[in-house]
């Protein structure tokens, strides 16, 4: 196969592996595992593996001074900020439902430039602000079945906490690989969830066989393989192409949801998805 059919298969198994992750959480609770203990080892484990896959590709390098100090933070507070409130989220709405909602991301990215830099704004995008805030009205307003105000709202902030976190680490890979970004980034999340399940008295190891396959699951499939392929599919379509394939992720959750967990998938969910979807690639193309 050439280079770019070889790209595009890596990012719809990205899309895949990160569209598995609403549906573990769910099994992750049955479990009866916390939020801290699912988190602290999803990012721990996966930290572990991406260094050794670095390392052993001789891509690996450490950072030192500011720019680990702003890995760190990214970490520790903007993408543990998004995964707490998503795994929150799964405790109030389904995980396709979840999915949905997140993926308002990059309205909050439009958002955040149109206040620093107004002139960027297009009509394009302002178009797919509308159609992406319409997609999630329509199924909070609409859809019982799946969405909870709060549940949404907590999910709307893990959104623009990841909106936030790649805002600044925009800026961070101008000077540093994505890899090695994203390699200091996990473990500083991990330190998060020890911290704060230590410190709320939730954090424990998982107990049994099924409990541990599911943490590893997340770990793996759901954080490891598709970190890896996105950005192995990316050094062979591009970022924006890639970006618009991943847009592929809710609805693998919405479909997984259904078959795994039975979660109800009706009229409303699959229009206001697609409206939320739309909005994004039009963000995506336009920022081409």
């Amino acid at each position: 196969m050439d280079d770019e059919t070889v790209g595009i298969a890596l990012v719809l198994t990205s899309a895949i592996g990160f569209g598995t992750l609403g549906i573990f959480g769910v099994l992750a609770a049955d479990e009866g595992l916390s939020i801290p203990t699912v988190l602290a080892l999803r990012f721990a484990l996966a930290a572990v593996v991406v260094w050794a896959v670095l390392w052993f590709r001789g891509r690996f390098r450490l950072l030192r001074g500011r720019m680990l100090a702003i890995a760190f933070a990214l970490g520790a507070v903007g993408y543990a900020t998004q995964s707490g409130l998503y795994f929150l989220g799964l405790e109030f709405m389904t995980a396709g439902m979840v999915a949905i909602v997140l993926y308002t991301y990059p309205a909050f990215v439009v958002c955040l430039v149109a206040i620093v830099h107004p002139s960027r704004v297009t009509t394009v995008l302002v178009v797919a602000l509308g159609l992406s805030i319409g997609g999630v009205a329509l199924i909070t307003g609409a859809d019982p079945a799946g969405a909870d105000p709060v549940g949404v709202l907590v999910v709307l902030g893990a959104a623009l906490a990841y909106s936030l976190y790649i805002v600044v680490s925009q800026r961070a890979l101008l000077t540093v690989d994505a890899e090695i970004l994203t390699a200091f980034v996990l473990p500083a999340a991990a330190v998060t969830f020890v911290v704060f399940g230590l410190g709320t008295g939730t954090l424990a190891m998982p107990d049994g066989a099924s409990a541990w396959a599911v943490a590893l699951a997340i770990a793996i499939l759901a954080t490891v393989v598709p970190v890896l392929t996105f950005f192995a599919g990316i050094a062979r379509i591009g970022a924006s192409r890639a970006s618009i394939i991943s847009t592929a992720e809710p609805g693998v959750t919405v479909a997984l949801g259904a078959l795994v967990l039975g979660e109800p998938v009706t009229a409303v969910t699959i229009v206001g998805g697609t409206l939320v979807v739309v909005g994004v690639i039009l963000i995506q193309r336009e920022g081409t």
